[in-house]
Formats: C-alpha cells, sequence, structure tokens
C-alpha cells in the first residue's frame, strides 16, 4: 500500500470511530492487490460484464472540422452502465465482500456512480442506499429512476447546496452510524486514506487500455492526454498509467474543470481557484473563504459540482506533472454539439467539458501530433438539463 499522503496532500483527517474501519480496509486492500486471485476476478468482470477493453477510437471527422492535431478518444461511454464509474463500483464491492460487509451506501452528483453502484449490489446481493442531492435529483431524474429499478434506496439530501458535497456529508454520517455492517463505496478519488488511492488504482485500467491502444494503433504515444476533474476519479485513472511518460518528457497531462456560467460567477474550478484545506477527510484543494468556510460550488454539469478534488490531483497539479483549466457552462455544450454532429457521439456533460479543451489543443498543434480525450460517460442523463438550456421542452 503507498503512503497516505501525496506530497502535503491527502491523509486520513477522520472520527475515531471510523479509524478501525479505515484499518480494516487499508489491510484488505493491501491483501487483495497481492492476491493475484483478486486480480483475475477484477480482469473477469472488466471484461465479461463491463465490456473492456473500452475503444480507442480516431475521431477523424471532428478533427478535420477542427483542424490541427488528430484527436482520439477513450471511449469509456461504452462500458456498461454507461460511463468509468462502473470499474471502481466493481472493485470496491469485491473488496466489501472480501470484508464480510454486506450492506453498502454510496454518495452520487450526477448519478453515474449512483447507478454502478446499485447495479454492483444487485449483482452481487447487496443492499444499497445511495445518497444524492435534491438538486441533483430533480435534474437528473432518469439515472434516480436507474437506482430504484436496479433495487436502490436513494436518499435525497436537503441540507447546504443539496449537491455532491452535502451527499456526501450524509453518507458519511450514515458510515458513522452503521460501520460494522456497511461499506462506504466512495465513488471519486478524494476521501481518506485509502481512498484516493484505492479508486486510482480500480480506474487506472483506463489508462493502461489507452497506453496499450495508442501504440498498438498508432505505434506511438499521444502528445496530450485531457480528462474531465470533478472529484477527479476518470481523470486519475486516465493519467496514472502516463506518469512515467510525463516525467521523460514525451506525454502531457492536462485535467478540465468546470468554469461555470462565466468569469466570476459561482464555479466548480477549485484546483485552478482553490487554496488548501482538509474536506471530507483528505487535505487537498478546495474552494473556500478566507476563514475556511467552503464555498458553493456550481456546474451545468451535476458529477463536477465538487468543491474539493482528489489530493493526488492537487500534488499533480504543485508538481508541475499534471496542468488544469477550467472550461465554461456554454463552452462545454458548444463541443458535446460538435462531437455529435461530427461522430455520431453524445458525451455527458462532464466529458463535453474536457472535449472542448482537447479540440482548442487540437487547433494549436501540427497534423502530426496527437490529443487523446477521455470520454468518461455517455450523455443520455442529460439530454433534459441540455433541453432546457437551449430552450427546447423535452417531456
Amino acid at each position: 500500500m503507498q503512503s497516505a499522503y501525496f506530497g502535503e496532500f491527502g491523509g486520513r483527517f477522520i472520527p475515531e470511530t471510523l479509524v478501525e474501519a479505515h484499518r480494516e480496509l487499508e489491510d484488505a486492500y493491501a491483501a487483495a492487490q497481492a492476491d493475484p486471485e483478486f486480480q483475475k476476478e477484477l480482469d473477469w468482470y472488466r471484461k465479461e460484464y463491463i465490456g473492456g477493453p473500452t475503444v480507442l477510437y480516431h475521431a477523424k471527422r471532428l478533427t478535420e472540422q477542427v483542424g490541427g492535431a488528430q484527436i482520439w478518444l477513450k471511449r469509456e461511454e461504452l462500458a456498461h452502465t454507461g460511463a468509468h464509474k462502473i470499474n471502481n463500483a466493481v472493485g470496491q464491492a469485491l473488496l466489501a465482500k472480501r470484508i464480510g460487509k454486506k450492506r453498502i451506501i454510496a454518495e452520487t452528483g450526477a448519478g453515474q456512480h449512483g447507478v454502478a453502484t446499485a447495479t454492483v449490489c444487485a449483482l452481487m446481493g447487496m443492499e444499497c442506499i445511495i445518497y444524492m442531492g435534491a438538486v441533483d435529483v430533480e435534474r437528473q431524474k432518469l439515472n434516480v429512476f436507474r437506482m430504484n429499478m436496479l433495487g436502490a434506496k436513494v436518499i435525497p439530501v436537503t441540507s447546504g447546496s443539496k449537491t455532491l458535497k452535502d451527499a456526501i456529508n450524509e453518507a458519511m454520517r450514515d458510515w458513522v452510524t452503521n460501520v460494522r455492517t456497511t461499506h462506504y463505496l466512495i465513488g471519486t478519488a478524494t476521501g481518506p486514506h485509502p481512498f484516493p488511492t484505492m479508486v486510482r488504482d480500480f480506474q487506472s485500467v483506463i489508462g493502461r487500455e489507452a497506453r496499450a491502444q495508442m501504440l498498438e494503433k498508432t505505434g506511438r504515444l499521444p502528445d496530450y492526454v485531457v480528462a474531465c476533474v470533478g472529484g477527479g476519479s476518470n481523470a486519475i485513472g486516465v493519467f496514472h498509467p502516463f506518469l512515467k511518460d510525463v516525467e521523460e518528457g514525451t506525454v502531457k497531462l492536462v485535467g478540465v474543470e468546470a468554469g461555470g456560467e462565466h468569469e466570476g460567477a459561482l464555479n466548480s474550478a477549485t484546483l485552478t481557484q482553490g487554496t488548501p484545506g482538509v474536506l471530507h477527510g483528505t487535505r487537498t484543494y478546495l474552494l473556500q473563504d478566507e476563514h475556511g468556510q467552503i464555498s458553493d460550488s456550481l456546474s451545468i454539469s451535476a458529477g463536477l459540482d465538487y468543491p474539493g478534488v482528489g489530493p493526488e490531483h492537487a500534488w499533480l497539479k504543485d508538481t508541475g506533472r499534471a496542468e488544469y483549466v477550467a472550461v465554461m457552462d456554454d463552452q462545454a455544450l458548444e463541443a458535446l454539439q460538435a462531437l455529435a454532429k461530427a461522430e455520431g457521439i453524445i458525451a455527458a456533460l462532464e466529458s463535453s467539458h474536457a472535449t472542448y479543451h482537447g479540440m482548442q489543443l487540437a487547433k494549436k498543434l501540427p497534423k502530426d501530433k496527437i490529443v487523446l480525450i477521455n470520454i468518461s460517460g455517455r450523455g443520455d442523463k442529460d439530454m433534459h438539463t441540455i433541453a432546457k438550456y437551449l430552450g427546447v421542452k423535452v417531456d
């Protein structure tokens, strides 16, 4: 097991009642990582249930329309349930079974992690409770219905800003109360140690596949790897296997945050506008005021609407191993429509933030360069939000 810290970030800032559960989880994960049978089972689920390896796709028409570098897409939206979240959900559910926990709780923003968790709980016969901010329940009705269909109980959270931050707060309160029977299946690469490391490792299959596929299809590595960042699970998953290439100077990593409606408005651009602090059990960059009070965050994308970020991303930023930028709501929508019309791929609003920046990068680069974008999820869940934004009435 790696250190609890990424430089000055990470750690385990938790109430005493959760210390033993974290130690149990850390030990169980270390044992699972060293167990070939666990790895074999995980690989089996990726291939036979999730549908991996997911496709690495050359977006030729989008490349032609944008001009410049070649745009390639790692298509995690083709994974079962429609997003990368299923990789981590399967891994943690298998780990929970290994520990003997039969009750699973989770938080969700855009609903994709909730759907993934509900899916694996149905598959493995576990009780499933999903905490979701009331605002997100309203704007992600389809995913709420999917969770209910899979047998999960969705609990709307009405405190605070009624979004992802508050859903995590309620899930943590539940875990403190029911720690002996319950595993908290955190959906993003944040939270107290060992969660950021576990989630990264379970999601690193994205980057391992993409790196191998790129070498197979083009004979070389991409010049840029681009991914959206809320809490940061899909981004750290695709980034991590490229870190040695970054240190060798052959690949650059770019994380794309949610800049909100316009400059100066509420946003979720934690790494580009935040400062270090402690939230949800980890030290990382946060959106906070001068008194350390957590600021409200906002994005058209429920999955990026979080005032913190995974601690490994904070470390990548401060060490210069990755660059982080912000993309506005209207820019993400522009990219979503461009990709849909050029390639017949409707990406999630989260992924569309990355698509926009990837397109802008490609415009500035020569045609022999490659920009790899991780399409972390599909856009079905966002159709009502997009229609409302565009002034289209959908029943």
